[in-house]
C-alpha cells in the first residue's frame, strides 16, 4: 500500500461482501463484481452484464437482485474492479433501495478498499 493510499478499517461484515464480489468477479470472468446486504442480512451477489441488448454494472446488477428477491432495504454495498470511482448511476441504484446513508466499498481486483462512499 502507498503513502497516498488511505487504509479503511472495514468491519468484518462488510469485507464478507468485497470477498463476495471479488469471487463472483474473477468466477464469471467480469470486469466488475458486486455485492449488496440487504436489511435482514442476505447478501446478492453480480457481475457486469454486457449482451448487445443490455448492459449493467455489476452494482446494479446486484441491487436488482436484491429487489427481484424481496429486500426492502440495503446496510451495505461492495463493487470490484479497476474503476477508481463509483459512477453516479451505481450510487443512484443504491440510493433507491438503500437511501442516502448506504456506504458503497470500492475496491481493487485485489480487494483492498481504495474508498467507501455514501450516496
Amino acid at each position: 500500500m502507498s503513502a497516498e493510499t488511505p487504509e479503511f478499517t472495514v468491519d468484518p461484515e462488510d469485507a464478507k461482501i468485497v470477498t463476495l464480489a471479488r469471487a463472483t468477479r474473477a468466477r464469471n470472468g467480469a470486469s466488475e463484481g458486486a455485492a449488496v446486504r440487504d436489511e435482514t442480512g442476505r447478501t446478492y451477489t453480480a457481475s457486469t452484464v454486457a449482451l448487445p441488448s443490455l448492459e449493467l454494472s455489476a452494482l446494479r446488477t446486484a441491487v436488482a437482485m436484491a429487489v427481484a428477491g424481496g429486500a426492502r432495504g440495503l446496510e451495505a454495498a461492495a463493487i470490484v474492479g479497476e474503476a477508481d470511482t463509483v459512477t453516479e448511476a451505481d450510487r443512484d441504484a443504491v440510493r433507491d433501495l438503500g437511501g442516502a446513508d448506504t456506504p458503497i466499498l470500492s475496491a481493487g481486483p485485489d480487494a483492498v478498499v481504495r474508498a467507501i462512499v455514501t450516496v
